[in-house]
Parts: C-alpha cells; sequence; structure tokens
C-alpha cells in the first residue's frame, strides 16, 4: 500500500502535535483508494480528550463531525493519526491492541527527536503491523 500525503498537510500534522506537547495530538484522515493507493484529502486535528503523553482517545463529537465533512465531500475515513512525543514512529503494543479496523491505515508521527520529526504509516491486523510506503507530495 501506497499512501500520498500533502507537504501542507504533514507541516499541519507537525505544527498541531508540536504544540498539543507533551501529550499526544491525534486526528483523522480522509480521503479516497484506488487499488494499492490511497490518497489523503484532508487531516482533520482532533483533540485527545485523554490529555495523556502515552495514549489518546478521539474527542467523539469532533470525530463525527470529521466523518460527516468527510461524507459531504465524497471521501471515506482511510486512516488516523497521532503523535508518539518521547517514542519512535512505530505502534506501541497499546496501539497495535487497539487497532480495530483492519481497512485503515494507522499514521504515527515521532517528535522524539524535536528537529526531526519522523512520520511513518502502518497496516495492523492481529497484532501484526506492516510499514507502508509513504508518500510526500
Amino acid at each position: 500500500m501506497t499512501i500520498h500525503l500533502k507537504r501542507e498537510d504533514y507541516d499541519k500534522m507537525i505544527s498541531h502535535a508540536s504544540a498539543q506537547l507533551p501529550e499526544e495530538a491525534c486526528g483523522l484522515i480522509g480521503g479516497r483508494s484506488e487499488g494499492e493507493e490511497k490518497y489523503i484529502e484532508n487531516v482533520y486535528l482532533l483533540t485527545n480528550v485523554d490529555h495523556s503523553r502515552e495514549h489518546f482517545s478521539l474527542d467523539p463529537k469532533e470525530q463525527l463531525s470529521a466523518v460527516k465533512d468527510m461524507r459531504q465531500n465524497g471521501w471515506t475515513p482511510l486512516e488516523n493519526w497521532h503523535s508518539h512525543p518521547e517514542s519512535p514512529s512505530r505502534p506501541s503494543e497499546e496501539d497495535k491492541r487497539l487497532a480495530f479496523d483492519s481497512s485503515a491505515s494507522y499514521l504515527i508521527l515521532s517528535l522524539q527527536d524535536r528537529e526531526v520529526p519522523v512520520l511513518n504509516s502502518f497496516h495492523v491486523e492481529k497484532g501484526e503491523v506492516e510499514k507502508e510506503n509513504l508518500v510526500l507530495e
């Protein structure tokens, strides 16, 4: 699977995640799928209602609003994203346990090195993790 992400959306994610430090930031991603390609059309910045540096929960009202916006624009929910303020860009054991949607991709933005953020996309199914190809455009 190849994920296509616009540079401005990548920058938006970094800005939001940096502003939420030391807590994890989170959000949803809407777009379209074409075979083995996913095209991100919008990154939704949501509130981490857990206010934690180790896990996140999406604000339900914001989540519903984002999904409604996706539908109005003809997009589908492709993935969710969250930041790891102090750890690498890879799914934690909790991330794997909570990855219920095997059709989704999971983007993880590491701010462990504040000067060099790292963003990766993963497919998680039954606890197995596969890194996806992420292309910044």
